[in-house]
Formats: C-alpha cells, structure tokens, sequence
C-alpha cells in the first residue's frame, strides 16, 4: 500500500509545523470562515448525537477551531510547542480544556490516560507525509477512542505536489488496520473543491467510525 509515495525526500512534518507557527503562521484557511463554520457545526451535532462527554483531538492547532466546539471536556495534543504556548494562554481561563506535546514515538498509553468518547482528527491527515508517521499517529487515534473517531480528510491516492502534503486513501488502511472499527458515515463537504488548486473548496470530508 502507498508504494508510490514510499520514496520522499527527507521531510519531518513535525519540524514542519514548529516552524511554521513559530514564524507566526496559522493552522491554516481550512480552520477558520466559512470552513471553520462547516466543520464546527457538523461537529457540534456529532457530540450531541453520539453523546460524546469527552473528546482528544491530534492536531488541535491554533485553537480556532476548537474555540467554536461545544465538548464538555477535551484534551488536544500537537507537535508544536509554539502552537500550545498559544492555545494554553488563549484558554487559560476554560477548566475543561487540556493541552500536551505530542511525539508519536514516546505515545504509549497502556493504562489509558488519555481514553475519550471521540477521538478527532481534523484536516492533519494529509500533512503526514512521512509513512511511519501516518501509522502510529492513525494507530495512536484509534486506540485513545473508546466509542467515536472523527476523521475530516481527502480520503484519495494523489500524488505529492508539495513538501508537506501527501493525500493517502486512508479508508482502506483503517479497514485493514483496525477490524473492530467500522465506517458508519461520511458527510461530504458542504464546499467542495473541483479539484487540488481550487482554494475556494476543499477535498475534505468527514468520516465518522464507530465500534458495532
């Protein structure tokens, strides 16, 4: 699987990110109007209806996102230390929020510390360029969910047009992967783009998995 995009010059999507927010940039368009809206409604409706208490996001970003989301407790993780000096301070009156770094090869939660409702992944997936990568942080998701893990990606095979995106079906590894979870629907993007350089939409949709 991914044979074609197995060979990619050297990237870590870490250092990526650290330095992209440590030069003041942000998560990025897809976390704020209009997108932003889309995302924080169909996730807003997805607590209520799974009845979601508690919720760990990989990748929680700037926090502007975060900060349209109604969940009663959430716990977000990152790979930036800048970006969670920034949503400590911009939270730092809100009890029901907790943030910590996240190094996918010091993650091991045997007695489960940071087991949630939901597990969410929103708009990170594609950014993983790096393949061991991709597989301990899907790893790492599915085992922090104990009912609902929420994936907002591009669920296709595209070939790299940058050094920091890779689009990878990730249907079809998690269908592989992690047997016990199952697809139990997919909300298509109310913006959809036409195609990889269309800014005005996205290539993302959302893909909800439960445990039967």
């Amino acid at each position: 699987m991914f044979k074609a995009f197995k060979k990619i010059r050297s990237f870590s999507s870490s250092v990526y990110w650290e330095n992209r927010y440590k030069s003041g940039g942000n998560s990025g368009a897809g976390s704020y109007d209009k997108f932003a809206e889309f995302k924080s409604e169909i996730l807003n409706e997805a607590i209520i209806k799974y009845n979601v208490e508690t919720a760990i996001e990989f990748g929680c970003g700037d926090g502007n996102q975060l900060s349209m989301l109604k969940i009663p407790r959430y716990t977000g993780l990152d790979v930036s230390p800048t970006i969670l000096d920034h949503c400590i301070e911009k939270f730092k009156g809100d009890k029901t929020k907790n943030f910590f770094l996240y190094n996918g090869k010091c993650f091991v939660d045997n007695i489960g510390i940071f087991k949630s409702d939901a597990a969410m992944s929103i708009d990170v997936i594609f950014h993983l360029v790096e393949l061991p990568v991709f597989e301990s942080y899907l790893k790492h998701l599915f085992e922090s969910a104990s009912k609902l893990v929420i994936i907002y990606g591009a669920d296709l095979d595209y070939p790299p047009r940058n050094s920091h995106e890779l689009y990878r079906k990730f249907t079809s590894y998690i269908a592989g992967k992690f047997p016990d979870w199952k697809l139990d629907k997919v909300i298509k993007n109310k913006y959809p783009a036409r195609d990889y350089d269309d800014q005005d939409g996205s290539l993302a949709d959302f893909y909800f998995f439960t445990r039967p």
